[in-house]
């Protein structure tokens, strides 16, 4: 009997989990999940046999020693900077890991020892990372063996509300980690655009947006992601000349997101003194000049003359910015007043069904010499509050991997992401089967 230990049982670790213990009967496994919330972990595996849920601690070292010796396999599904913990132990107990989550320098690091006890750290398995690289991979490897040019790539990923539940001025829901949408972006964006390096600082992210259109889905604008030339390598395309990833919104998010940018308000360097005693309206106005006889709403007109439309400023009402409502949290950072205000209104409601868009373009030189495009699209959307398009598609890559390891269809060691035909093949094609699939155009 392989025993498969979950650590982690939060909102993407659903999919997870349910595919996994569907199956533990059929293929002999024990699935134990672990969470420092015990009771979400139980309510996670249900009456399933073969399953147990168990109070962790990943704090604990002890545990965490003893909770990887009594495992074949370990997920993580802990917070990222907790993955390293894991690993390493993985490593000394050769046992196999897996996880969505980037690869870090750390984990990189322990890619000789891993080799040398024969354990696979298998990493980015999740949507983006994940279904992105095995996506692309396989029309970029297509393409390859066909004796094509690749000339450039560009990848972006959304995760949104479903369209039929969009109800708000921002067309937009939190569909994961709040804290990591209002910290998104932060740093400098760099890309190469027909052999040109483009770096573009935080300030100026949300001016230099690009567009799509899917079809039955309508428009959507880019913003360029953190960095997309680390790409080249991982996809072998050192020589390529352009290659861009972003992240996808709903037309108009940017231009609005853009005045909480150049307020400070994503700011979360600092704790903003007597936080706890400001109303919504008074945090708004630390960010602007002194005038003691003008109104915020006049203030913010003025400063932003050029992002404020009609369109950005109902955004930003709908917010409840200029009202005075109480802050009710202490010496908190801008940041994280701003996540508390945007949770108010953006939160999927009960019913809500959120959506992944993804989607890549391809500009490539036949053998013959033709130049030609390729537009591949994915749209996913949720099935309950619970069950979402961003933990489907986190989750069930991840649990087909597990599930080859599990019964040695894959046995790799090192550190590895999914961007070898390997892996990618028989994940893309289950994912199909499960209606997590993309459709391709060629232009």
């Amino acid at each position: 009997m392989k025993k498969i230990s979950i650590l982690g049982a939060g909102l993407s670790t659903t999919s997870l989990i349910d595919y996994l213990l569907e199956r533990a009967e059929q293929y002999n496994w024990q699935i134990n999940v672990g969470d420092c919330d015990i009771s979400i972990a139980k309510s996670k595996i249900g009456k399933y046999k073969n399953a147990t849920a168990f109070d962790f601690n990943v704090n604990n070292s002890e545990q965490v020693e003893k909770t990887v010796i009594e495992a074949d396999i370990v997920v993580s599904m802990l917070p990222a900077s907790f993955h390293y913990i894991i690993a390493q132990s993985c490593v000394k107990h050769k046992t196999q890991m897996l996880t969505a989550s980037y690869v870090s320098k750390e984990i990189k690091d322990l890619e000789q020892a891993a080799k040398e006890s024969k354990v696979g750290i298998y990493m980015e398995l999740g949507v983006d990372p994940g279904i992105d690289h095995m996506s692309a991979m396989r029309i970029i490897d297509k393409l390859r063996n066909d004796g094509s040019t690749l000339n450039g790539f560009f990848s972006s990923t959304g995760g949104l509300v479903a369209p039929e539940y969009d109800n708000n001025p921002w067309h937009y829901k939190f569909t994961w980690n709040p804290r990591n949408v209002v910290l998104a972006g932060q740093g400098v964006s760099m890309f190469i655009r027909n052999g040109r390096y483009k770096y573009i600082p935080y300030q100026r992210l949300f001016h230099r947006l690009s567009e799509t259109t899917i079809e039955g889905y309508g428009d959507f604008e880019i913003y360029p992601n953190r960095d997309s030339l680390k790409y080249r390598k991982t996809y072998g395309l050192e020589t390529i000349p352009t290659i861009f990833r972003g992240t996808m919104r709903r037309k108009g998010f940017a231009r609005a997101w853009n005045v909480f940018v150049q307020l400070g308000a994503t700011d979360d360097s600092y704790a903003i003194e007597n936080s706890e005693n400001m109303t919504f309206r008074q945090f708004i106005n630390n960010f602007l000049a002194y005038e003691e006889h003008t109104p915020l709403e006049e203030k913010i007109r003025n400063h932003f003359s050029i992002l404020i439309t009609d369109d950005v400023y109902n955004k930003l009402k709908w917010l409840d910015i200029f009202e005075d409502i109480k802050i009710p949290l202490k010496e908190a950072t801008p940041a994280q007043i701003l996540q508390y205000i945007l949770e108010r209104k953006l939160q999927l409601e009960e019913g809500d069904k959120d959506m992944i868009v993804m989607q890549h373009r391809f500009e490539f030189t036949t053998k013959e010499g033709k130049e030609k495009e390729i537009v591949s699209t994915m749209v996913v959307k949720g099935e309950t509050k619970e069950k979402t398009a961003m933990a489907i598609t986190v989750g069930t890559p991840l649990a087909i991997a597990v599930k080859m390891v599990a019964n040695n269809e894959l046995n790799l060691t090192g550190v590895h992401v999914p961007v070898i035909p390997e892996m990618y093949n028989p994940i893309l094609d289950e994912l199909e089967n499960l209606d997590i699939k993309f459709t391709e155009v060629e232009k």
